[in-house]
């Protein structure tokens, strides 16, 4: 699927693409609305129904990804309820073969994330990757999320990234087309971020699930 020497920057995802997105859906989906109607004596489809609002007004933007947000909103203590679930954190297929090539070449390879700090460091205590990385960047440090445009121009001042030569994955599709309009050369989806749930529509981008497909890399 891809010509690696025209390839000279890896961009990478964490949440859904490297690891599993099961824990973060399973953490968003129930256990933050499960803590929320035991804290405020809501019945569980009341709190789902007002936390899924919220969080729909907030997607997209920065405050959605930021654990100190959400803690101030619903006086909820977010990184303990984190590590509650964190026994479900763990590697997409493929994964860490394919970091482990990627930093055997002469590819820069550089994580980029809207994950919350708090968050990044928690994984990165369950899932040892930060040893094949030459950036690990959170969106937090820019101020934006990946969706804004604002992240790319500083992601290229950051690193000196040449779009033209990068290649980016990812499982959000929004974050995609943002990388596509700044000029990210080659986007790759992950058609099924999610081990219990079912497969995704990547509709105009190419996709892969286990990532022994982008191999062998030269």
């Amino acid at each position: 699927m891809i010509d690696w020497n025209t390839i000279d920057t890896v961009l990478l995802d964490m949440d859904g693409t490297l690891l599993d997105l099961h824990f973060d859906n399973r953490f968003w989906l129930e256990h933050v609305p499960s803590h929320y109607a035991r804290q405020y004596q809501l019945p569980i489809e009341k709190a789902k129904e007002e936390l899924y609002r919220r969080f729909e007004d907030r997607m997209g933007q920065l405050e959605w990804y930021c654990l100190d947000y959400w803690q101030q909103e619903l006086k909820l203590d977010m990184l303990t309820m984190k590590r509650e679930l964190a026994h479900l954190i763990s590697l997409r297929p493929g994964a860490e073969d394919f970091l482990a090539a990627l930093h055997r070449s002469s590819k820069r390879v550089v994580m980029i994330t809207n994950a919350h700090q708090q968050s990044l460091s928690l994984k990165l205590e369950k899932a040892s990757l930060a040893q094949y990385f030459d950036h690990m960047i959170s969106s937090h440090q820019y101020g934006f999320a990946k969706e804004h445009p604002e992240f790319w121009l500083a992601l290229k001042a950051d690193i000196g990234l040449d779009p033209a030569r990068a290649l980016f994955i990812d499982d959000s599709l929004p974050v995609l087309r943002s990388g596509k309009r700044w000029g990210i050369a080659e986007l790759i989806a992950i058609s099924h971020p999610d081990s219990q749930g079912g497969p995704k529509d990547t509709e105009e981008f190419a996709s892969v699930n286990d990532f022994t497909e982008l191999l062998p890399i030269e």
